[in-house]
């Protein structure tokens, strides 16, 4: 693996100050970042995403390419928790197995924030499509997640399938970013100077606060995460591997542009801890999110970040290199 390659990413500033998030929890340190200053960054951060990925996408010519990401990120999403809940329905059983499903099924948005930094620093571009890919992805695993749910339930659940529909549409997250994307696309490259301070500018920096928070999030949730036994630990170490590897090798068939290719397997290897863990309050109440989220948050996040993100961009880069 290269070096120099793996250096930038270890001494990637938004990185450092997760590792420094969670230093301050073992620490037993009073650092906190405010819930409402979190939540507003969060919001800031999928709005810059959004509106950029508009722009860029304003530029694209529709072709099979995009389309070929849009189809294959759907489809990734709907066939990974197939896979994943029968792997863990019998040990967790059906309700766990249904959330932790969903949870690898979905996508973290914070996560592809961080990539898309990633990709900016190695200066490698990419396709503003990639944005409505993202949005895409978040929906078809929480549905798949319901239906298995219901399917192998003991308990009959009374949650109505246009009740889960909604959320998983109408959630923040994905309005957020399909709404900012929409914007994005139709104003005019006067508007968008106009606002460029605030969605390019300042967006690392507001990074950096958020994985912070992330960081202290993450540390919060580890011990009792470990409590659980270590077969969850390396599920969610294992699964973004799997996921993001495949999609890395798969995805060289039919798609030319690297960063296109590289965010799509960060997609698949990604998991949901907030649009996922909201929608299992109403599908499976009964699901311990003691089990799903940390896995998402505290394990599988900053394995992506840290050791993901060049182990999936030397795949990328040998699999290129060999064709």
């Amino acid at each position: 693996m290269n070096l120099n390659l793996l250096i930038d990413n270890i001494t990637n500033p938004a990185l450092l100050f997760f590792i420094l998030g969670i230093l301050a929890v073992k620490l037993k340190s009073d650092l906190a970042i405010p819930d409402s200053s979190s939540k507003f960054i969060s919001l800031y951060l999928l709005f810059a995403i959004g509106f950029k990925g508009g722009q860029e996408l304003a530029h694209s010519d529709f072709n099979f390419q995009v389309s070929g990401a849009i189809i294959f990120g759907i489809l990734l999403s709907a066939i990974v928790p197939l896979y994943v809940f029968f792997l863990v329905k019998k040990r967790l059983g059906t309700e766990n197995a249904g959330a932790v499903a969903a949870a690898y099924g979905s996508i973290s948005a914070v996560t592809f924030v961080t990539a898309v930094s990633y990709l900016e620093i190695l200066d490698i571009s990419f396709g503003g499509h990639m944005v409505a890919t993202m949005a895409f992805m978040e929906a078809p695993a929480i549905i798949v997640g319901m239906f298995l749910i219901k399917q192998y339930s003991v308990e009959s659940t009374t949650v109505k399938t246009k009740q889960v529909l909604h959320h998983a549409l109408t959630n923040s997250s994905v309005l957020l970013i399909l709404g900012s994307l929409v914007i994005g696309f139709l104003a005019s490259e006067e508007h968008a100077r106009g606002i460029e301070p605030f969605t390019t500018d300042i967006f690392k920096g507001f990074l950096a606060v958020f994985l912070l928070d992330m960081g202290i999030q993450s540390g919060r949730k580890l011990s009792d995460f470990f409590k659980t036994g270590f077969s969850n630990l390396y599920l969610a170490i294992g699964l973004p591997f799997v996921n993001g590897t495949l999609t890395a090798l798969i995805s060289s068939f039919f798609i030319d542009s690297l960063g296109d290719r590289f965010l799509l397997s960060i997609l698949a290897a990604s998991a949901s801890y907030i649009a996922v863990p909201a929608a299992m309050r109403v599908v499976a109440p009964k699901s311990n999110p003691g089990i799903y989220l940390p896995m998402a948050l505290a394990i599988t996040f900053p394995i992506n970040i840290s050791l993901g993100f060049p182990i999936y961009m030397y795949i990328l880069k040998l699999v290129a290199s060999t064709s």
